[in-house]
């Protein structure tokens, strides 16, 4: 039975989709005249599109490697790991990477306050109940004692 319906329906079926598939007939447009151009503009327009996909993965491999580099400082100034393929993305993009100007800018004024934290001054003030006046007052009051002194000494 099913030999009887499948003769007689997949025949019919065959008949149905010929149509559906793209035969190009002998005299056929080219790329370029079915788009309504010449085939030197056309040409132009593929060197142009060419170019800029060229100039788009440029962009894109530079922005790659900004990113890495921003993911390699922070990984330094954390102490973690080195990412191989951050380092590859940078020697990709020709070592003429820098860090975005507010990240540079972010960057430096964290260095400044991490510099003042490491001062002797900075680590006083982390000290409670110091008064940082107080002992500038001192220091100075001793520095001018030495002075007095070493101008009263008969060696100097």
């Amino acid at each position: 039975m099913a030999f009887m319906v499948k003769h007689m329906v997949g025949g019919q079926l065959k008949n149905l989709t010929g149509g559906l598939t793209e035969e190009k007939p002998e005299g056929e447009k080219s790329e370029a005249a079915a788009q309504g151009m010449t085939q030197e503009e056309f040409e132009q327009y593929q060197q142009q599109l060419e170019e800029e996909k060229q100039e788009r993965e440029a962009n894109f491999a530079q922005k790659k490697a900004e990113r890495a580099t921003v993911r390699s400082h922070f990984r330094e100034k954390y102490r973690l790991p080195k990412n191989e393929l951050d380092e590859t993305q940078i020697q990709q993009a020709g070592d003429d990477v820098e860090l975005p100007t507010e990240l540079a800018k972010m960057i430096a004024e964290d260095n400044q306050e991490e510099e003042h934290k490491q001062s002797v001054l900075g680590q006083l003030t982390n000290i409670q109940n110091v008064d940082i006046d107080q002992l500038k007052d001192k220091a100075q009051a001793t520095l001018e004692d030495l002075k007095k002194q070493t101008e009263n000494c008969s060696l100097m």
